[in-house]
């Protein structure tokens, strides 16, 4: 079960670099149930989302390179480019800030997984997110993929 909300963002966090990041290219196979392929740097998977918002099912499946280089060209819309920085919050959170590329680029989201519900509702923001897009489906990256939301 995945539970998370979304943001956009008001300013970057000073020294984004001093973060662990990734490089992540993703596609998508289906949009309604979600079938991803994504490559997270040297890491490549098949991911399942179910319906929802805020809560919603989520299956990772480990692939190799071969079999992501093949899903990646059946996929539908355009592939996503971002750079995920993962940046320590409180109470053991990370904020998880996508940089969006190419197609997406000037786009910059943040999404914050929580372990239940009342931890999602309890969340203190902080002051360097925007205006939370966790219920406008356009701001899902399946969506986003099929030619929506470009800043």
């Amino acid at each position: 079960m995945e539970i998370e909300r979304k943001f956009l963002i008001k300013r970057l966090p000073e020294s984004l670099d001093l973060y662990e990041h990734k490089k992540i290219a993703q596609g998508y196979l289906n949009v309604n149930p979600v079938v991803r392929v994504r490559k997270s740097d040297d890491e490549y998977y098949l991911t399942y989302k179910g319906s929802g918002l805020m809560v919603r099912e989520e299956y990772n499946l480990p692939l190799t390179k071969e079999a992501y280089d093949n899903l990646v060209k059946k996929i539908d819309g355009r592939l996503i480019e971002k750079t995920r920085y993962l940046i320590p919050l409180s109470n053991n959170l990370t904020a998880e800030l996508d940089v969006f590329a190419g197609a997406m680029y000037p786009l910059q989201m943040v999404e914050v997984e929580f372990e239940s519900v009342e931890q999602a509702e309890t969340f203190a923001v902080p002051e360097w997110f925007g205006d939370e897009v966790t219920n406008n489906v356009a701001y899902h990256n399946s969506n986003m993929a099929m030619g929506g939301t470009n800043e």
